[in-house]
């Protein structure tokens, strides 16, 4: 197993195991994480909305006297608080679920943009986890992030991180934090963790002319080794989770993680992965390449953000199209749709790519901004105000 060290000098294993969701039946959820850790996996992320995977993380790690061996991730739900109180209640509930008395690596989940970190800091934050990390409670903090870049980086200098959590995979490389996020966080010194490496299974499935470049290539590797070995490949790449549910996944997973080091693909290989994203991206709409030239907008629509979205209604199909859209321009104190646009043509003049920006941006807005969209913007702005 490769291992990557964090700010403080801990080894972490450069695959994590993501436990989101576990498999139905108890004894097969215990031999995988067995198995896993006997691979070298030491680092475990859970949640407090993954259902009872936190009470069973804890459970198995008891049960075999693991605790020890291995560091917990968990995260905060921040948009159910209300208080200092209910902070610290939850917090206590999280550590009996786990059956530890302290939680390695602390995250606030899915953190939307700036705003959410302020409402978090007028309720005594800053001094709750200055307290828990003084007594032990808690080892580092960080948090989670589905968005664009910019709202990215701004949350990551708005407090002293330990450490972050972003969606980034091939596919992905341009779009939400994407490749210049992961960049500016190295260049801080802070370590990213990676989630969605096979973009919920997307990557590991891949349509049949991806899958024959693939085939047709003189190293033969499974569609899920080569996109876990262009992120282990990254020196930037702290850790990726897998959100692995199978023996098998367990098996190739924690083969690939100990045999994949920094800077082994060769330039042949990355060609071969760039074709593979362009293969999978056939048919997109937008020839947007996430260059970011477009932004800021003035009107703040996320234009890479929305032509991301919208291309993945051809690759991906409606449902994975609106989620991402949902997530990178509903939930935001400020709403960053394409509905915002207001023809000024600013984003025109710097793209390179010579796209008809606005146009596109009302093509965006027809295909997505539906009712659907539009009843759950209104209502996420109406049972958290982000404010």
């Amino acid at each position: 197993m490769q291992y990557r060290k964090d700010r403080y000098g801990n080894e972490i294993s450069v695959l994590g195991y993501g436990c989101m969701r576990f498999p139905l039946d108890p004894s097969q959820t215990e031999r995988q994480l067995l198995a896993a850790i006997d691979g070298g996996v030491n680092y475990f992320d859970t949640a407090y909305i993954y259902g009872n995977s936190e009470a069973t993380l804890g459970e198995i790690l008891e049960r075999n006297g693991l605790r020890n061996r291995v560091r917990i991730a968990t995260k905060l739900p921040h948009y159910l608080i209300r208080s200092a109180e209910s902070l610290e209640k939850l917090f206590q509930e999280q550590l009996r679920r786990l059956r530890t008395d302290h939680i390695d690596y602390y995250l606030m989940h899915m953190l939307t943009d700036l705003s959410a970190w302020e409402k978090l800091k007028a309720l005594g934050i800053e001094k709750w986890i200055e307290e828990k990390k003084a007594s032990g409670a808690i080892g580092q903090i960080g948090y989670s992030y589905h968005g664009g870049t910019e709202g990215f980086c701004r949350l990551l200098d708005a407090y002293d991180w330990d450490f972050c959590q972003i969606q980034y995979n091939y596919m992905d490389e341009y779009s939400q934090a994407g490749r210049y996020g992961l960049n500016y966080a190295y260049e801080k010194g802070i370590p990213v963790v990676i989630m969605e490496p096979l973009r919920g299974g997307r990557l590991a499935n891949l349509p049949a002319p991806a899958k024959k470049i693939i085939d047709e290539y003189d190293v033969l590797k499974t569609p899920a080794k080569w996109a876990f070995q262009w992120l282990f490949d990254q020196k930037e790449v702290f850790c990726v989770l897998s959100g692995m549910n199978s023996d098998a996944m367990v098996e190739e997973n924690v083969r690939t993680a100990s045999e994949t080091e920094i800077g082994s693909l060769t330039e042949e290989d990355r060609t071969m992965l760039k074709r593979l994203a362009e293969a999978v991206n056939a048919g997109m709409k937008v020839g947007c390449t996430g260059c970011r030239y477009c932004m800021p907008c003035p009107h703040h629509v996320d234009i890479p953000g929305s032509f991301s979205a919208y291309n993945r209604l051809a690759s991906e199909g409606r449902f994975s199209a609106l989620k991402d859209y949902f997530m990178c321009t509903a939930l935001r104190k400020e709403p960053t749709a394409a509905s915002n646009c207001v023809g000024c043509g600013a984003c025109e003049k710097h793209c390179p790519q010579g796209i008809e920006i606005r146009k596109e941006l009302q093509n965006v807005r027809r295909s997505l901004e539906g009712p659907l969209y539009r009843i759950g913007s209104w209502a996420v702005h109406i049972v958290h105000p982000f404010g």
